[in-house]
């Protein structure tokens, strides 16, 4: 494509590639200017009603006028290519400005600041982005943030290209495609991650994500695959930003904790209100005096401390048995009764049940793992080392993996104790692999060549 003119723009160099196309930069021979072409892919726009919708949602999105959006000055189609011509934006990605670490907490406010009053106005005119990423937003030379790829924004109310089945679509080109569709996977909503209809309120929490990365210098949902992060982001909570930076503001924590909430309705719902709240952070941070937090929060931190050990089904028994202890005590002292040897035999009985059954949870639940995987064709090997699941599986499909990661969530929810267990799918291993895993322990289950029957099977 370099060197080939499309309409009046003449192409220069390659800038990137996504999902949906490949940015570059090319020369506007009628008002001689740079601009960012972005060249759709034929494959995402195949039917005529899905192209007829792409172009007026793309004409919606060039109305929004704000100076931190990237304006979208045409689309059209040519000789059968379809594209979209933007301003060009010179400058750095927040991505790369956290590569280099060249953000403080006052830049990611502002930045913050910037990028959330950009978004709330594309909302008020009726435009969600869906796809808010540190790579979608340029910091030009002189410190102004711009929002890119409104053009392939969503008018709201139009319904929702995300459904299961394109949720299928999308994990199946993760395992082939991981540069191309991970990095866009980190920055999904639950909703997303889940295949449910997006709105505003997925902007929200993806917004929520770049804000985390400024501050923290990593993403909040990460995961060894594709299907490691999409379980992160729909379930499982991130970590304080103050793990990762000491001088946090807990204003600041705040926000953030906001924006990530699992449930869209608990997010904000007008990006404004998080525009206030960054401002008055802002004002902390340049004026050197931020507030901490209120005891009541330190407390529910050191709650969520003492608690992170268990689960919310360890901690309930946990709460019912101690409760019933403390009245067998409290009733003995009332009624100054003396304490019995049988008594005292059968509390340390029930005691030591109880104990077992919390202790021998996990390994049953890793039983009941195993029993469940092994019933899939397609698994070949089951092993289990140091908590994470590792399943060897021949030719699998999407559905093989959202089946074995529901099997792994339900595991995880029953457990009273411990880290959460986890998992690695390998496919179609060589023989020499497969053997190597063999020969390691925590072996649970093998298949054997014929696929009838399992030659080995424990789950001791």
């Amino acid at each position: 494509m370099i060197g080939r003119t499309i309409k009046n723009y003449e192409i220069e160099e390659q800038l990137g590639k996504g999902g949906m196309g490949v940015v570059y930069r090319a020369r506007d021979t009628r008002l001689n200017r740079s601009v960012a072409l972005k060249v759709i892919v034929p494959e995402q726009i195949g039917d005529e009603d899905r192209r007829r919708r792409f172009v007026q949602e793309a004409r919606a999105a060039s109305a929004i006028n704000h100076p931190a959006i990237a304006h979208v000055y045409e689309i059209d189609e040519v000789d059968g290519i379809l594209f979209i011509a933007m301003e060009y934006v010179e400058g750095s990605t927040v991505r790369q400005l956290v590569a280099r670490r060249e953000l403080d907490l006052s830049s990611a406010v502002e930045i913050g600041i910037h990028v959330a009053d950009a978004l709330a106005r594309a909302h008020e005119a009726g435009i969600v982005h869906r796809d808010i990423k540190s790579d979608n937003v340029m910091v030009t030379k002189d410190g102004h943030p711009k929002v890119l790829d409104f053009g392939l924004a969503k008018r709201l109310g139009t319904g929702s290209d995300a459904s299961g089945a394109s949720l299928m679509q999308t994990m199946t080109m993760a395992q082939t495609q991981t540069g191309m569709i991970v990095g866009t996977l980190s920055y999904m909503s639950p909703e997303q991650a889940r295949g449910l209809p997006a709105d505003r309120r997925s902007d929200v929490f993806s917004f929520g994500i770049v804000l985390y990365e400024m501050a923290a210098g990593k993403l909040p949902f990460e995961g060894a695959s594709a299907l490691d992060t999409m379980h992160a982001l729909a379930f499982e909570p991130a970590a304080p930003v103050s793990t990762h930076r000491a001088d946090m503001p807990w204003t600041l924590q705040k926000i953030i904790d906001r924006c990530l909430q699992k449930k869209a309705e608990d997010r904000y719902q007008d990006l404004r209100e998080a525009v206030t709240d960054l401002k008055h952070v802002k004002r902390e941070i340049d004026s050197g005096v931020a507030s901490g937090a209120p005891v009541g929060e330190r407390m529910k931190g050191w709650t969520r401390q003492w608690a992170s050990g268990y689960s919310k089904r360890g901690l309930i028994w946990g709460s019912i048995i101690g409760s019933i202890f403390l009245s067998v005590v409290v009733l003995s002292i009332i009624r100054g009764s003396g304490i019995s040897v049988p008594g005292v035999i059968m509390t340390l009985l029930v005691g030591l049940w109880i104990y077992r059954r919390f202790r021998n949870r996990r390994q049953r639940e890793m039983r009941r793992f195993v029993k469940k995987a092994s019933g899939m064709r397609e698994v070949r090997l089951v092993s289990f080392t140091r908590g994470q699941f590792t399943v060897v599986a021949e030719n699998p499909t999407a559905r093989t993996y959202v089946k074995l990661n529901a099997l792994l969530e339900s595991a995880n929810t029953r457990l009273y104790t411990g880290e959460p267990m986890s998992l690695v799918v390998r496919e179609n291993l060589p023989q020499e692999e497969t053997t190597r895993i063999l020969s390691s322990p925590g072996v649970q289950f093998v298949r054997d060549d014929a696929g009838r029957r399992p030659a080995v099977q424990r789950a001791g």
